[in-house]
């Protein structure tokens, strides 16, 4: 079966992951990119063996089946509807938009024109998260009760060349790592029923001390210390932390889920592989499980090779716009529950994406 064409738009420091491994699965090829710098996208496609181009050359181009979008977070939705104009599918990395508006404005119109949308994250794909859903599945801790995820550390102005963004509307912690965790809960428990949160701003003004911008000042525009509850559809609760504002270090878990017959230690969501630990009832310590699956190393761009196999088999892609928009909406939800002292209920639901293969030979998906 021959292999869906991929262009590039957005060529930064995420792409190369792309690059590297696009053109490595058996449903997918990357055969072009484009950037709003036309030199760089040229540079890029030289550097990788594709040829780069400008947006515009690039959404029309025949040649090109689907396109991956890794502009900035504010450019996402823009770039989604004009590659579903173009006739292109499209997958974008996380967050799925900035505003819930904006991506209704993406699904409404890729249903219209019968393509595919999908978004990252894919680390629940990942060997890690694709384990510890078997384990669950599998009744290794009995009913899932309840679950903790926590992301915390000092901001990206220590280390990040142009940190700005990140402080700005579509960043802070939740809208930056939040889609990791969420995505990773949700593909565990399934879809959520309402939410609710308290979120703050803790520092109004950052000095940068990365370089090149060492000393200047950034104005935040976003909470930067978010707490969660979830409620899922399925019965457990989950809490979530996101912060910018700790300055210490922190030996919290990533993420665990509790259940009537054990404890369930995941792996970093923003990872793939991992270290899986589970504590089962009567037992007096924790054993450590070996992972089930694959694409345990960065396998970053296994969601739009996934999402290139549905095209071409017609199933559904598990990284899809559903999730990506329900995640969206909870993230949202966590700050409007904030700002209003009161519960915010999900409108959108999704399917919990279905599990991997087992026993898949590498860049595989069925």
């Amino acid at each position: 079966m021959e292999k869906i064409k991929a262009g590039i738009i957005g060529t930064g420091n995420i792409s190369g992951i792309y690059f590297e491994n696009g053109s490595k699965f058996d449903a997918m090829e990357v055969v072009a990119c484009a950037d709003l710098d036309v030199e760089r996208a040229k540079a890029r496609g030289e550097q990788y063996g594709v040829r780069g181009c400008s947006v515009d050359e690039l959404l029309a181009d025949p040649e090109v089946d689907m396109i991956i979008n890794l502009t900035i977070p504010q450019a996402h939705a823009s770039v989604n509807l004009r590659a579903l104009e173009a006739g292109k599918h499209v997958y974008v990395e996380k967050p799925f938009a900035v505003q819930r508006e904006e991506a209704k404005e993406v699904l409404e119109l890729a249903a219209k024109k019968g393509l595919y949308v999908g978004s990252a994250p894919d680390t629940f794909l990942g060997g890690g998260i694709q384990t510890s859903i078997k384990l669950i599945e599998d009744g290794w801790i009995g009913t899932p009760i309840g679950a903790t995820a926590f992301m915390v550390g000092g901001g990206h102005e220590r280390w990040h060349p142009a940190p700005e963004f990140y402080y700005q509307t579509g960043g802070g912690p939740m809208f930056d790592m939040g889609p990791y965790y969420i995505t990773a809960l949700v593909a565990m428990l399934g879809p959520m029923t309402r939410v609710t949160g308290s979120a703050r701003i803790s520092y109004p003004e950052r000095t940068i001390t990365s370089q090149p911008k060492y000393g200047q000042k950034i104005k935040v525009e976003v909470p930067t210390h978010i707490a969660g509850v979830m409620d899922f559809a399925s019965g457990p609760i989950g809490t979530i932390l996101t912060s910018f504002d700790v300055k210490g270090g922190s030996v919290l878990p990533r993420i665990e889920v509790y259940g009537s017959g054990g404890t369930l230690l995941v792996p970093d969501p923003n990872n793939f592989g991992g270290e899986i630990k589970i504590w089962r009832a009567g037992s007096n310590e924790w054993s450590t499980i070996p992972l089930a699956y694959g694409y345990s190393e960065n396998a970053r761009g296994v969601g739009a090779a996934d999402m290139a196999k549905a095209i071409q088999t017609g199933r559904k892609h598990r990284a899809n716009g559903e999730l990506a928009y329900h995640v969206l909406e909870a993230m949202h939800g966590f700050h409007d529950a904030s700002e209003q002292g009161t519960h915010y209920s999900m409108k959108s639901t999704c399917e919990r994406p279905a599990l991997l293969p087992l026993g898949l030979a590498p860049f595989t998906l069925d």
